[in-house]
């Protein structure tokens, strides 16, 4: 997979896909297990968005954020399942420098924009609860579509400056990656060259995708606590705690999983491990999601009633 050119340079055209395992018994069973969570994600994911669109008595802030959520939610799917399946079906597990690229560049980009999402949908909860007389003039449309928009800039810009810093990486003969994408700490640690510069890169990009969104959505949440309390009757508070329990449920669902998989990957020092507890970010949350909001939400719950009818 490596062709050397004059002048000692070398040329990557692919990598390996080692997957979730090599086993060849239980390669009909991974494709048969993903192909139906991909199927579930993907309907799931595109019913929530045609129900907001149809239904006019969800055309406020907060559905407007759910449905981009979802929109995020099928393309980060589609990252990395297709191509998952495509190899598992051919037998292949190659997969070249420039799809490589492409695919680590899509999925830090919808990656990034679910933690910018969930911040923002926190922070329309926030205003919901704790400011509710200002609510509408707070969150108008124009405020709605420059904090869509500044999320879009942000993960586009993190994903570039990320997938740039490999471009300059030289990579040794061991070509393969213990994982079923590309992902792009083991895609680094296969380089030759000094990758200082890339775990700098990793490191404030976490801070900006991680610890500052979560930093503000708990901010947001403990807010909203606070207020909630000084409500007194229990049916104001149910009401309250009600509009945001489907999100805090998103929230623990999506940091839950990825915190998990961090810890294990930490401990353990096992790619294949990492590899196997990173499905539930990638692929179990996304398809929870659409299911946490309708069952738990009285208008989703109502609308779909409306849009099967």
């Amino acid at each position: 997979f490596k062709n050397t050119e004059p002048g000692n340079q070398t040329r990557i055209s692919g990598f390996i896909l080692l997957g979730l395992s090599e086993e060849a018994v239980l390669q009909p069973f991974l494709f048969g297990l993903f192909l139906w969570m991909y199927l579930v994600a993907f309907m799931g994911n595109l019913l929530i968005i045609l129900v907001i669109i149809t239904d006019s008595h969800l055309h406020t802030p907060m559905y407007f954020f759910l449905s981009n959520l979802s929109f995020v939610d099928i393309c980060f799917t589609s990252t990395t399942i297709p191509n998952m399946l495509l190899n598992i079906q051919t037998k292949s597990k190659v997969i070249t420098y420039k799809a490589c690229l492409s695919q680590m560049y899509f999925f830090m980009l919808f990656g990034g924009l679910d933690n910018f999402l969930l911040t923002v949908m926190a922070y329309d909860r926030f205003v919901a609860i704790c400011h509710p007389l200002h609510y509408t003039v707070i969150m108008n449309s124009k405020f709605c579509g420059i904090l869509l928009l500044s999320s879009w800039l942000l993960s586009v810009l993190n994903s570039l400056l990320q997938s740039l810093t490999v471009l300059q990486l030289s990579f040794c003969t061991e070509l393969e990656i213990p994982h079923f994408f590309c992902e792009l700490n083991q895609v680094v640690q296969l380089a030759c060259s000094d990758n200082f510069l890339n775990d700098l890169v990793l490191y404030l990009a976490m801070g900006l995708l991680c610890v500052i969104p979560l930093t503000g959505i708990l901010f947001s949440y403990s807010k909203i606590g606070a207020s909630v309390l000084r409500i007194s009757s229990a049916g104001g508070k149910y009401k309250a705690f009600s509009t945001c329990g489907s999100h805090l449920s998103v929230v623990s669902l999506f940091y839950g999983t990825g915190l998990g998989v961090y810890l294990s990957s930490a401990a353990t020092q096992d790619s294949r491990a990492s590899a196997i507890a990173s499905v539930m970010y990638t692929v179990v949350t996304p398809m929870l999601n659409p299911f946490i909001y309708s069952l738990r939400n009285t208008d989703m719950k109502q609308a779909l009633i409306k849009l099967f009818r």
